[in-house]
């Protein structure tokens, strides 16, 4: 898979609901009325992050939830690549980029959103043949104004902002022109997952769509 293939599919996975929810999975059996409340909130496009040890046992059993997009998160070496395919992911993403971890995604043709907080590494993945990015952290790396500023030159890069996004702050990222959805976790509190209640998570995920489409 070529770079430019990979950002063209990871946009448009991307472009499948404003907000794509960051997803920790602590307890297997979670994984999946989980991801049936997310997809019936109209959230489809899912990032699992390798955060546990049941990370990829989980993308598995999400993967097998009608209407969902699985992905993973938090990539870091070509061995979590491999794993992700595996496991179901359909596309990846990661806090920055390294040149192995690129190249990883290319052989193995999995989509990825590499991620870039600075103009010089928007600038590296551009040339590289990348233009759908993530920008991390968002809110610590200047938030809204850091993203603007950046599509000034950059007009043709498109970034999923996240790390610091929030129901506040969604429509002001949103309404960037570079900016096609965001990544966030507040749709999914913790206490709510313990306790297994999935109609409210679903009115969540439900909630941020509605918003993050009205900023779109």
């Amino acid at each position: 898979m070529t770079p430019e293939t990979s950002s063209k599919m990871a946009k448009e996975i991307a472009q499948l609901a404003p907000v794509v929810p960051v997803i920790v999975i602590e307890r297997l059996e979670d994984a999946e009325p989980l991801a049936k409340a997310l997809v019936a909130g109209g959230l489809v496009a899912l990032e699992v992050t390798l955060r546990t040890p049941v990370a990829f046992d989980a993308i598995k059993a999400m993967s097998t939830v009608e209407g969902g997009v699985v992905g993973v998160g938090t990539l870091l070496t070509p061995e979590d690549v491999k794993k992700a395919k595996a496991a179901g992911a359909q596309f990846g993403v990661s806090p920055g980029a390294t040149d192995k971890l690129l190249s990883a995604c290319e052989e193995h043709d999995l989509p990825i959103l590499p991620g870039a907080a600075t103009v010089s590494e928007a600038m590296k993945l551009y040339e590289r043949g990348y233009s759908m990015l993530k920008f991390f952290p968002a809110e610590a790396s200047g938030g809204v104004n850091a993203l603007k500023s950046i599509g000034a030159p950059l007009p043709q890069v498109s970034f999923c902002p996240t790390g610091g996004v929030n129901l506040k702050n969604l429509t002001s990222y949103l309404s960037l022109k570079n900016v096609v959805c965001a990544g966030g976790s507040w749709i999914l509190p913790t206490d709510l997952i313990k306790a297994g209640e999935w109609q409210q998570i679903t009115d969540l995920a439900a909630e941020a769509r509605e918003l993050g489409l009205s900023a779109l």
